[in-house]
C-alpha cells in the first residue's frame, strides 16, 4: 500500500469519525459520555479485584482470569499505540485520556470491552456475556462519539480484544495453570 492510499485512507477515516461525533448541545452526549468512561480500565480492574477477594470459588477464579487477562493484553495494546504513534483526533472531551494517553491506536477501551465479551460468553455467566453483547459495541461506538478516537481505532480495538478472548478461551487450560502458579 502506497503513502497516498494511506494518507487518502486516513483522510476517509477522520471525516466519517467526525460524522459520529455528537455535538456539545445533543442530548445524547452525557450518555454517549457515560458510555466512552464505562469502558476505563480502572473500573474493570476495581471491580474484579472486589470480585476476586469477596467471591465465592467459582467467582474469584473467574475475576483473577480476567484481571491477568486485561494485564496482557493492555501490554499489548500499549506496545502498539507508542509503536504506531497516531494522534487521537482534536477536541476538548476526554483530557485525561489525551494527557495519560496521547495516542489512538488501536483502542484500549474497544479490545477490553470485546476481550470481555468474549471470555464472559465463554466462561459465563450466561446474563452477563448477554449484557456484554450490549455494552461493548455502545463503549467502542462512545469513544468515537466523544472525539477520542477514529473509526479504524475502534474497529482495531474490537479485532484485536475478541482475537485475544478466543485464543485465550481456546488456550484456557494452559492459561489457568500459568494463572494459578502465579496466585499463592
Amino acid at each position: 500500500m502506497g503513502k497516498d492510499t494511506l494518507e487518502k485512507l486516513l483522510e476517509v477515516d477522520a471525516r466519517l469519525s467526525k460524522s459520529f461525533r455528537v455535538l456539545e448541545t445533543s442530548r445524547v452526549k452525557p450518555l454517549a459520555a457515560f458510555f466512552a468512561h464505562s469502558g476505563d480500565s480502572w473500573f474493570w480492574l476495581a471491580g474484579l479485584l472486589l470480585i476476586a477477594f469477596l467471591g465465592d470459588d467459582f467467582w474469584k477464579r473467574w475475576a483473577i482470569i480476567l484481571i491477568f487477562s486485561l494485564l496482557v493484553l493492555a501490554v499489548f495494546v500499549l506496545g502498539l499505540k507508542f509503536l504506531i504513534r497516531r494522534r487521537r483526533p482534536e477536541g476538548e472531551w476526554g483530557q485525561i485520556y489525551r494527557a495519560t494517553d496521547p495516542h489512538s491506536f488501536p483502542s484500549g477501551h474497544a479490545a477490553r470491552a470485546f476481550l470481555f465479551l468474549v471470555l464472559i460468553l465463554g466462561l459465563g455467566p450466561t446474563w452477563l456475556g448477554w449484557v456484554m453483547v450490549f455494552w461493548a459495541p455502545l463503549i467502542s461506538m462512545a469513544r468515537v462519539m466523544m472525539g477520542v478516537h477514529y473509526v479504524s481505532d475502534v474497529a482495531a480495538g474490537v479485532i484485536i480484544g475478541a482475537f485475544f478472548g478466543v485464543s485465550l478461551l481456546v488456550l484456557m487450560p494452559v492459561y489457568q495453570s500459568w494463572i494459578l502458579l502465579l496466585i499463592p
